[in-house]
């Protein structure tokens, strides 16, 4: 028996489930205690690494305080292919990230609209 690889939907909901925990500024240590497993199983969860069951999927979204299909929306297709909400998934990744939902949560209290749109433009310069 071949051991199964991560598919694109794998990656997606565990790029949810990280944006999901550190939207709430929560560990995986915390998470894991919720759902009486260890922060490396959070952690796999979260790579694509391990697939996440369905009662697993209920625990998840009880415990992150959203509907299981937070965890799909937006995600491939089950063939992996995109769904045609390229610039949703982007935004996943981003809040996925290290700085992502301390960038989200800051740039809203800058209070001068040229302020906000010179850091975009900044930030779309350094991107290029």
């Amino acid at each position: 028996m071949r051991p199964r690889s991560a598919t694109a939907t794998d990656f997606y909901v565990g790029q949810r489930i990280r944006t999901r925990r550190l939207a709430l500024g929560k560990s995986q240590e915390w998470l894991g205690d919720r759902l009486g497993v260890t922060y490396q199983q959070v952690q796999k969860y979260e790579k694509g690494a391990n697939r996440v069951g369905a009662s697993r999927m209920q625990q998840l979204g009880h415990v992150l305080e959203v509907p299981v299909s937070y965890f799909f929306d937006g995600g491939p297709h089950a063939d992996g292919s995109p769904t045609g909400v390229r610039s949703r998934f982007d935004a996943v990744r981003f809040m996925a990230t290290r700085y992502g939902v301390r960038i989200s949560r800051a740039f809203p209290k800058i209070k001068s609209e040229k302020l906000q749109r010179h850091l975009v433009r900044l930030i779309e310069t350094a991107a290029r």
